[in-house]
């Protein structure tokens, strides 16, 4: 049974790495900016409510993004394994985690942290070209990051759940050095 958490900075690739995975194993990769989508898309209750914090340009409180991830892990798929990218981000979001996942039965996660230097970060996004991605609104996002996020690795790894790989190389080398660390 998988079950692991991807943290790392904006542009390490945990998103493009828990996809490959994710479709290695056949278990759900889960996303919360993808959760989030799907509950607008079909106006749940949760989606509505997330809506009105988007549209005054609110960040989503935890309670919420709390409450869908919690919807998204009692489906039945699952029940074989998963992997969460984004969530959590802050270690009051990784207690209300442990403390979920112990009520639904599905301990045993691991947590990896794609570890990749500013620089590198600042290059990878601004080579994506996205009309928002420059370099002092992505070290902005980094400092953000290093604040509220990176106090997670500190926990994680007080519990002896931390893999570190190094997300400083190819695609195809994070992703064999990923399945050696998780094996």
């Amino acid at each position: 049974m998988t079950r692991l958490i991807f943290l790392g900075p904006p542009g390490a690739g945990k998103g493009t790495q828990a996809k490959a995975l994710a479709d290695h194993w056949q278990i759900p990769h889960i996303s919360t900016g993808d959760i989030l989508r799907q509950a607008l898309k079909e106006q749940t209750p949760l989606g509505i409510k997330a809506q009105s914090y988007m549209d005054k340009g609110e960040l989503v409180p935890d309670h919420l993004v709390q409450a869908m991830v919690e919807e998204r892990l009692k489906q039945p798929d699952t029940e074989p394994g998963w992997i969460l990218d984004g969530f959590p981000r802050t270690v009051q979001q990784a207690s209300f985690l442990e403390g979920l996942l112990q009520k639904l039965e599905q301990r045993g996660e691991r947590v990896v942290n794609l570890d990749v230097p500013d620089d590198i970060v600042v290059g990878r996004l601004l080579e994506r070209g996205r009309k928002d991605d420059n370099e002092d609104v992505i070290r902005r996002r980094l400092e953000v990051y290093r604040s509220e996020t990176a106090p997670l690795i500190d926990y994680y790894s007080s519990k002896q759940q931390l893999l570190i790989v190094n997300g400083n190389q190819s695609l195809e080398e994070v992703t064999i050095e990923l399945t050696k660390a998780i094996a």
